[in-house]
Parts: structure tokens; sequence; C-alpha cells
């Protein structure tokens, strides 16, 4: 059932993010990035539409999201891989009564790093 759907981020038309001036100062800040910023980064990129580049990163996302659901795996060579991790049932506290609570198990979507990624944030 853990199939690996490999996408070569090279393979990936418009993967040379030339991302926007005001992207590349938030980036460059450490302030977050919402979808719409991201999109508009997509867009200039990939010489794209806005329209066009929120439905590929809703396509991607929607990816994603199904190969997880099936309890796939995905990677992206150089980017990184997603996963899904099982967690045991375990006991907690609450907090605010001290009450000892059993905490169900779950699967919970994971991501790793990959080199090419890792490298790129640590230069």
């Amino acid at each position: 059932m853990n199939t690996r759907n490999m996408l070569s981020w090279s393979d990936v038309p418009g993967s040379q993010l030339a991302t926007s001036s005001s992207l590349n100062r938030k980036l460059s800040k450490g302030i977050s990035v919402n979808k719409s910023e991201l999109i508009d980064a997509i867009a200039a990129a990939a010489d794209l539409p806005k329209a066009s580049a929120g439905r590929a990163l809703d396509a991607v996302v929607d990816s994603i999201t199904d190969a997880l659901t099936k309890g796939d795996q995905v990677s992206l060579v150089g980017f990184g891989t997603f996963s899904v991790k099982h967690r045991n049932a375990r006991s907690g506290r609450n907090p605010q009564t001290g009450a000892t609570i059993e905490i169900a198990a779950s699967n919970v979507p994971s991501f790793k790093a990959g080199k090419a990624l890792k490298d790129s944030v640590n230069s």
C-alpha cells in the first residue's frame, strides 16, 4: 500500500521560483507567507494568470492530501517527503483539573525536508 509518488523538482514547470520582490523581503525577514502571496509568486515565476496559479497550487495540495489519505507517501526529490505516521494511544492529563485522560491513537501527517531544501535554508 505504501507506493511512492516520485517527482523530480526540476521536472515541475516554473520550479526555479523567481519570487516577487515583496515576497523576497518577507522571506528574508522571517515573516510567514500566506496562500495568496504564494499564488502571486507562482504566477510571477511561471508566467501564469493568478487564477491558474491558484488552481495549480490547490491541485498540488489536493494530490498530496489524497495520497496521504490512502497511506501513501509523496517524495519531491530535493524538496522533501510527505508521509503519514501513526501515534499510539496514550494517557495524558487535563491541565485544568489534573485528571488523567486517555488520548486515542491517531494518524498524523509528517514532512521530512530533503537535502536541497535543508542546504538552501542553511545558506
